[in-house]
């Protein structure tokens, strides 16, 4: 209900999903970000025949977890160990994902604040 409320009030300050992002994704780390890369290749997933919506920073991971469930089959419980690394890769990067989302609108309501102040200055003057 959260996300949806707030898009209701103030659909303005709220990101949009599908688009990139507004602000300078280094804005607010002087010391730089580490850059996020992709480990598997495109040539692996579309062998493993991975979905589109599999295809992310932690196809590497489910790559390993599958290799492991079709070599220890029918005993897949020996790949937990692989399976609970995939999905620890996946919140992590649902994390990383919520907070880019709230750094995007934090920052599109600052720059609203400061819109509102510059104008409110200009007409004082």
């Amino acid at each position: 209900m959260g996300t949806y409320w707030s898009s209701y009030r103030h659909p303005e300050n709220f990101p949009d999903r599908a688009s990139e992002p507004t602000f300078d994704p280094l804005y607010g780390f002087p010391n730089g970000r580490k850059p996020r890369e992709m480990i598997a290749t495109v040539e692996e997933m579309e062998a493993a025949k991975l979905d589109l919506i599999d295809r992310d920073y932690c196809a590497h991971k489910l790559l390993e977890f599958r290799k492991c469930r079709s070599e220890n089959w029918p005993w897949v419980a020996n790949c937990k160990h692989e399976k609970h690394a995939y999905l620890t890769c996946e919140f992590d990067d649902f994390v990383l994902r919520m907070k880019e989302h709230e750094r995007e609108k934090r920052l599109k309501d600052r720059q609203m604040r400061l819109n509102a102040k510059n104008k409110a200055l200009e007409f004082s003057e």
